[in-house]
């Protein structure tokens, strides 16, 4: 199967250490696995406006289309959720602290989104890092980077939907994610 990978970018730093980190990680991908990255802080957006509920629609603004065609931005297509389902989603963050369980909650965010899209959830590669560059002293980051995406995403299930199939599950983090 040929893999395909966009690495949404969120930061407003360019080059930020969550970046580099992305790249590390994605250096190891094979040569023919294509890498699209998209720069939101690049990308000319207006504020989010919720009008699933609204008389009118929102008018299409510029580089909308460009989120579109990525699968990222919802979309008035009902098959839009259709269409992720069965992809993966993986988080790649750098961050202040130095207690990996700060970041519970993103992973979390993360894991519940891929569930509600129906996605595969591949886990959250963590680095630590404040100062530009920094994270590429995180040894530990760095060594889970290589492997990070060699491993196969699980199903992204809500923890509901193991006790009703008569078992407590909540969401497993990757190999790779959260360890101590």
């Amino acid at each position: 199967m040929d893999r395909s990978f966009l690495f949404l970018l969120a930061s407003a730093r360019p080059g930020g250490n969550s970046e580099l980190l992305a790249r590390a990680a994605a250096e190891q991908l094979p040569a023919a696995t294509e890498r699209r990255w998209l720069d939101l802080a690049r990308l000319a957006l207006p504020d989010f406006v919720d009008t699933r509920h609204a008389e009118t629609p929102w008018p299409e603004q510029e580089n909308e289309e460009t989120l579109r065609q990525a699968k990222w931005l919802s979309t008035p297509d009902p098959g839009f959720r259709a269409a992720m389902a069965g992809r993966a989603l993986w988080g790649v963050t750098a961050m202040a602290h130095r207690e990996e369980a700060v970041a519970r909650p993103l992973e979390l965010t993360l894991h519940h989104s891929a569930a509600y899209m129906g996605m595969n959830f591949g886990g959250v590669l963590l680095g630590n890092g404040t100062r530009p560059g920094q994270v590429l002293d995180d040894e530990r980051a760095i060594v889970r980077a290589k492997t990070f995406f060699a491993g196969e995403p699980r199903p992204a299930r809500f923890p509901e939907e193991g006790r009703a199939a008569g078992r407590s599950r909540s969401p497993e983090p990757a190999a790779q994610s959260l360890s101590p």
